[in-house]
């Protein structure tokens, strides 16, 4: 017994010594990559040396709504400020039981309407369509049977105008550049079917007419870590990931796509709680399957300003939904993994989010077990572990706060003294503490899975953009 715990520790070790290495290799080459991206994009941007062009691709934005009466108006408002010269709004009432129609209808005037919708992929039959201009820009509503998110999406596909349709979701804004960068891969590369931009939290910023007012951590601090793991994560996996064309996924809250590539494709699914991560990995195999020049790209330097949650019942319920999402897809493709016919993407992309996203809650708390275990029977080196332990913390809170400190460089945001101290304080808790939390949350999302696998879950939204 005593010499299979001697094992036991001595594997375990050298298990998580490996896996903490290669994470901390992975992120340290995601942020130098990004950093120095942004970097020069934003020489670029200084010597005027940027795509500039008169013609514009048009653009349908698809906005999802189910009970977004408290934000539906404000979020639709900030689209009529884009600087974009040819795009239409379409709205799709997913069944809502609160005002979300009716208040649509009233503030922008809406008439109902009888027009045909021609049937790309399936989604629930509408039950009244409403439209009206604004600023000559064309506004559609739609209301629907509840059929989902992706649901909704496939009815947005199938009512848009335009071959190249923008998703994004009802309690978030953009700022008035935000589509004009979105497109930039497309009109460099005709082979780009989808392109993702960077979230962001919108409770930490103030917007009017589209533009930066002002930058601020709140007080609320679920919503400050929340900005601090939003800023890593999207510089450092996503532009690493788009350097060879491996991103399995473009957050629903803000992403682009040609209209015609994912309809053949199929459209969204209906029966998965991450719609968004399986349409991105549904149009590689796609396009690989058939043979088909594509690329999938991630811009960021597109930004959308997305409301988190900020109670840990919210927080809960929506990173409950994210990891079973990503269960869900990658179970469904699991024939890309170590598949030679997908490349990269097979093999760096889906060990990536195999490992180190899927299961690496349980892996990091098993570590925490280890610990405790070898702790209770005399056999833990203290002194190591604790230094080990420091080492990982410190080089994870320095590339957090080197990815916070470059967006707000890049996007040439003012911030306080107070809001430095206290980003730099919250990079310290993100990393020591709040990790282990979401830990904990996506290993307990499982628990009742097979009775509510399509559950959403409900997340409280509140009024706060600044956008008139």
């Amino acid at each position: 017994m005593t010499q299979f715990m001697e094992y036991f520790f001595t594997g375990t070790g050298i298990f998580f010594l490996i896996y903490l290495l290669l994470y901390a290799s992975y992120l340290f080459a995601s942020v130098t990559v990004g950093g120095f991206r942004l970097y020069k994009l934003e020489k670029m941007a200084q010597i005027k040396n940027e795509l500039k062009h008169e013609f514009y691709f048009p653009v349908s934005i698809l906005v999802p709504a189910y009970n977004e009466e408290v934000t539906i108006i404000d979020s639709v408002e900030s689209l009529l400020n884009l600087k974009y010269r040819l795009y239409e709004i379409i709205v799709i009432d997913d069944g809502s039981a609160d005002r979300t129609t009716e208040l649509m209808v009233d503030h922008f005037q809406m008439k109902k309407v009888s027009r045909p919708i021609r049937r790309m992929v399936d989604c629930e039959m509408q039950e009244a369509i409403y439209e009206c201009r604004v600023k000559n820009i064309k506004i559609t509503l739609i209301r629907k049977k509840n059929g989902g998110k992706g649901d909704a999406l496939n009815m947005g596909i199938n009512a848009a105008e335009y071959p190249y349709f923008l998703c994004m979701d009802a309690d978030s804004m953009l700022q008035s550049d935000s589509i004009e960068r979105i497109v930039q891969p497309i009109m460099e590369d005709d082979d780009v079917v989808a392109v993702g931009g960077l979230i962001r939290i919108a409770q930490c910023v103030s917007i009017e007419n589209g533009e930066i007012l002002g930058y601020h951590l709140p007080w609320n601090l679920l919503l400050s870590l929340q900005a601090m793991e939003y800023d890593r994560s999207f510089l450092a996996s996503r532009i690493l990931l788009d350097s060879f064309n491996g991103n399995l996924i473009i957050s629903g809250a803000f992403g682009l796509f040609k209209k015609d590539v994912v309809a053949a494709a199929g459209g969204y699914d209906r029966q998965t709680l991450g719609e968004d991560m399986e349409l991105v990995v549904k149009l590689h195999a796609f396009c690989r399957n058939n043979n088909m020049k594509y690329a999938i790209r991630y811009e960021p330097n597109a930004i959308c300003w997305s409301q988190a949650p900020s109670s840990f019942k919210d927080l809960r319920s929506q990173r409950r939904r994210w990891h079973l999402g990503l269960f869900q897809c990658m179970t469904k493709y699991r024939h890309l993994f170590l598949n030679r016919h997908y490349g990269l993407l097979g093999t760096v992309s889906y060990i990536y989010y195999l490992i180190y996203e899927l299961w690496s809650p349980v892996i990091e708390l098993f570590g925490l077990f280890t610990v405790a275990l070898a702790a209770l029977l005399g056999r833990l080196n203290t002194g190591f572990m604790l230094k080990l332990y420091i080492l990982y913390a410190v080089y994870g809170v320095i590339l957090t706060m080197t990815a916070f400190f470059q967006r707000i460089y890049s996007q040439n945001v003012r911030i306080s003294v107070g809001d430095v101290f206290k980003a730099c304080v919250m990079c310290v808790i993100e990393n020591v503490f709040f990790r282990f939390l979401l830990d904990f949350i996506r290993c307990t999302a499982f628990i009742g899975y097979k009775e509510h696998k399509l559950a959403w879950g409900k997340i409280k939204r509140s009024r706060q953009f600044e956008n008139t």
